[in-house]
Formats: structure tokens, C-alpha cells, sequence
């Protein structure tokens, strides 16, 4: 479904992008630059509407994106102790957001989180069904979680934002402590749980892609079907560091080093597909932009 945003379409793109310091932010710019798409960074705080609305006054934008928020430093168990910081910008920050962009008939594209589900037995894990984007969210482990679900299900009354479910994200970027691969090449054990994941190489200029058609409505936006840790863990030996090796720990042992619950989940990428149907599999995504570009071993 599309929202028919001012006069977006007879005049050149300008987005404005929350989230300057956070990852997607960053990559966002990148990508509006090789793209040539002009782009301003709000500096506005998400929670106070009076700097939201000089920000789109002195920018005049065609699109918004939101890739602000709070994740929690060094991870989501930090949200469990602020969950006042978190309240304030995950849900109250996003609203108002969406709100002032309403106002304005502007499309926000919001980046969410697909980390509000867990499977079930409607959703096994293994089976290949994913849960969907009219799913109600069945994961409430972690406060960071909870909040991301509340603000989904009221955002879902603003027909002018495009919420896209990101799970997991993955780079070509190796050295970044917030990708996924990074983060459990480092750990001292990982589980071992097929999940749906992003990598953001290929699912970030679709994201610009939908702004352009001017798409609203909620999106799963992972790869299509799942990979495990191990099988990730298993591609970072053959393509970069033939000597590395990993243990593996139950659930149960996991629990015992992290204060909140993670999320395990599929989601269902058909309405994504439909839209865009070159999106590749989350196994061939790895492979072409994340281990390829990065191979140190020889190729076989």
C-alpha cells in the first residue's frame, strides 16, 4: 500500500535520516551519497516534537527515515536497567515521529525489529513456516523486545509509515562490533539455532528502493529462510580464518550469562519477495556479499 506522499514524486529526493551515530544511520548516508540521493541527518531529539518540526521545516524533506533508538550498550540487557531511556526513545521518540511526519503527509521509514517473535508451536522450529507481518507478537523475554512490539502495534494506525522488521543484521563489514558475525566470532560460546537474519548489504538499498515507491505498511525484512550460528561459524572458517574454532552451550546455559531472554525465530519474507523478487537467501546473501568480498583462504 502505498501513501500518497507531497508532491514527493515530481521532486528530487531528499531524506532525512535519524540515527547519525548508530550503524543503519551510517550506512544510510553511504548509500544516499553513491546513489547521489541528497540527505540531512536530523538533529532534533526523537521525544521532543518542537525540534522534530524545525528539523522538517529547515530540511523540507521528500522521506524520513528512522534509524534511531535505543539497543543498549553492549547489548539489549541494558535496556532491562533503563527501561525509562528506553520507553522514551523506542516508544515515545518513534511516535512522535510518526506523528509529526502525518502532519506533514511524509512517509517514515522506520527500522524495527523482527525480535518480537519466538517460535511456537503454530511455528516450529525447523518447519520452514515463518511467522507473518499481520503476526501477533509472542515474544516478551527481554523489556527492549516488549517495547518494540507495543510501538509496532500502534504504529500500525499511521497509513504514512513503513515499518521494516530487521533481525539480526549482518555486514560486510567484519570489524564492526554491532554485526552479527562479529559479535559471535568474539563470544566464548554461542547456541546454535537456525534464525531469520538481515544482511543489511543487500537489504539497505532495497529500503531506500521502497521509500521511492513510496511503500507504508509493515515488512519483514530479513533474507528469505533461516541459517544457525554454526553454519555461519562454519562459512567464517572456510572463507576467512581457517583455525577458528567455537564451542557451543545450550539455551538453558546461555541464560545463565545474560539477564534477558534473545529471540529465535523465522519470519515469513513473502510479502518482501513479492515486492522485490531478486532478494536472494539468506545462505547465498552471506556467500555473495559478506564472505566473498572478504575471503582470505584461497577459493576452492
Amino acid at each position: 500500500m502505498g501513501f500518497p506522499a507531497n508532491g514527493a514524486s515530481d521532486k528530487p529526493l531528499k531524506f532525512l535520516i535519524y540515527g547519525r551515530t548508530g550503524w543503519i544511520g551510517g550506512l544510510l548516508g553511504k548509500l544516499c551519497e553513491a546513489q547521489g540521493i541528497e540527505y540531512v541527518y536530523g538533529s532534533g531529539r526523537l521525544e521532543d516534537r518542537r525540534s522534530l518540526e524545525a528539523d522538517l521545516a529547515a530540511v523540507n524533506p521528500t522521506h524520513v527515515f528512522n534509524a534511531a533508538g535505543v539497543t543498549g550498550r553492549p547489548n539489549v540487557d541494558w535496556c532491562e536497567s533503563h527501561k525509562v531511556e528506553t520507553i522514551r526513545t523506542n516508544v515515545v521518540g518513534t511516535l512522535t515521529l510518526a506523528d509529526v511526519c502525518l502532519s506533514k503527509g511524509l512517509i517514515l521509514i522506520n527500522y524495527a525489529t523482527g525480535c518480537i517473535f519466538e517460535y511456537d508451536s503454530a511455528h516450529p522450529l525447523g518447519s520452514g513456516v515463518g511467522f507473518k507481518e499481520e503476526d501477533t507478537p509472542n515474544f516478551t523475554g527481554s523489556f527492549y523486545s516488549k517495547t518494540k512490539a507495543m510501538v509496532e502495534e500502534l504504529l500500525k494506525n499511521y497509513e504514512n509509515v513503513c515499518t521494516l522488521r530487521v533481525r539480526m543484521p549482518i555486514s560486510s563489514d567484519l570489524s564492526n562490533p554491532r554485526n552479527f558475525i562479529t559479535k559471535i566470532t568474539r563470544y566464548e560460546k554461542v547456541v546454535n539455532i537456525p534464525n531469520s537474519m538481515t544482511i543489511l548489504d543487500e537489504l539497505l538499498p532495497i529500503s531506500i528502493e521502497m521509500a521511492k515507491r513510496n511503500l507504508t505498511g509493515i515488512y519483514n525484512f530479513t533474507n528469505p529462510g533461516v541459517v544457525s550460528h554454526n553454519e555461519i561459524l562454519e562459512m567464517y572458517r572456510d572463507y576467512i580464518d581457517p583455525n577458528f574454532s567455537w564451542k557451543n552451550f545450550t539455551l538453558e546455559e546461555q541464560a545463565k550469562v545474560i539477564v534477558a531472554p534473545r529471540s529465535n525465530n523465522e519470519l515469513d519474507t513473502t510479502k518482501l519477495k513479492q515486492e522485490f523478487p531478486e532478494l536472494l537467501s539468506i545462505k547465498e546473501s552471506l556467500i555473495k556479499y559478506v564472505f566473498k568480498p572478504n575471503q582470505k583462504t584461497p577459493a576452492a
